[in-house]
């Protein structure tokens, strides 16, 4: 699959996805978004660009700290996405937040014209996200910061999910995929650079970012049952997955999910997956 092709399908996956994206019941983006803010610190009347910013799990928290002197900017390549976050923005009232259909590899904005720049799970599925952090550099003012999160990623495993879905997900299943698809391909594509920390460390200096931290927590990912996990699945990365499994395959492999994840939950009480995520941070100094 080329580029443009790849950019296409994961477009259509979000904007199928966007009315239910981190809003059926399992909480990990909010919590990880927050998080990401935390991390990035932009004080009041800062800049900040959000890439892939979905509905705005990074966003809106990215909003509350530069309050209303500041500016917020999102950009997602899925147009259903930045309509629910221009919604969300009106609904409350934040004229200072803006929300941008945008191919977030390249943005077309103006060089030096922020103070933060933010990556919730979003720099990740770019196809060469070495290149785009290359670009990022340039968007930020001196002394500017990036932060951005991820997977940690574990060779071997299923990109995108917590570690014990490799175990969860049938060998042969993913073995019937097409070729891009497959979690060997879809490691060499998007972890690479990411696995090792000293891999990441240079890619990060090469773009042009000082100070490089490598943070690693993990977040709690919460869910009422198992089913609940498996319906929320098919509004985030996952998707890309659940998309190119026959009726049969993903009736087959829900059922199975729900299973085993429902075993992991103490009676009746949620389901809870502790997910290793990596924080990154870089600085430009000019």
């Amino acid at each position: 699959m080329d580029t443009a092709a790849y950019k296409v399908e994961v477009a259509k996956a979000f904007n199928r996805a966007a009315a239910d994206y981190d809003r059926l019941g399992v909480r990990f983006f909010t919590p990880m978004g927050r998080r990401l803010v935390e991390l990035a610190a932009p004080g009041p009347g800062r800049r900040v660009l959000d890439i892939g910013c979905g509905r705005g799990a990074s966003l809106f928290p990215a909003g509350e700290l530069v309050g209303p002197k500041g500016r917020v900017t999102g950009i997602d390549v899925a147009e259903s996405m930045i309509e629910e976050v221009r919604a969300e923005a009106s609904r409350l009232g934040l004229r200072h937040i803006e929300a941008l259909v945008m191919d977030g590899e390249d943005p077309n904005l103006p060089a030096r014209s922020f103070d933060r720049i933010l990556g919730g799970y979003s720099i990740i599925f770019m196809p060469d996200a070495p290149a785009a952090l290359g670009r990022y550099a340039g968007l930020l003012a001196d002394g500017g910061r990036i932060a951005f999160s991820s997977p940690v990623f574990t060779s071997g495993t299923f990109p995108f999910l917590p570690p014990l879905f490799t175990e969860l997900i049938p060998g042969e299943l993913l073995r019937s995929l097409p070729p891009q698809w497959q979690p060997a391909e879809l490691s060499q594509r998007f972890n690479s650079w990411l696995e090792r920390p000293e891999d990441l460390r240079a890619t990060m200096e090469k773009a042009g970012f000082t100070e490089v931290e490598i943070i690693d927590e993990p977040v709690d990912m919460v869910a009422a049952s198992g089913e609940t996990w498996v319906d929320w699945s098919h509004t985030q990365g996952m998707r890309l997955l659940w998309q190119h499994l026959s009726t049969e395959d993903a009736a087959a492999l829900r059922t199975r999910l729900i299973t085993a994840l429902d075993e992991l939950r103490d009676g009746d009480g949620p389901l809870s997956i502790e997910v290793p995520v990596r924080y990154v941070r870089g600085t430009v100094r000019r």
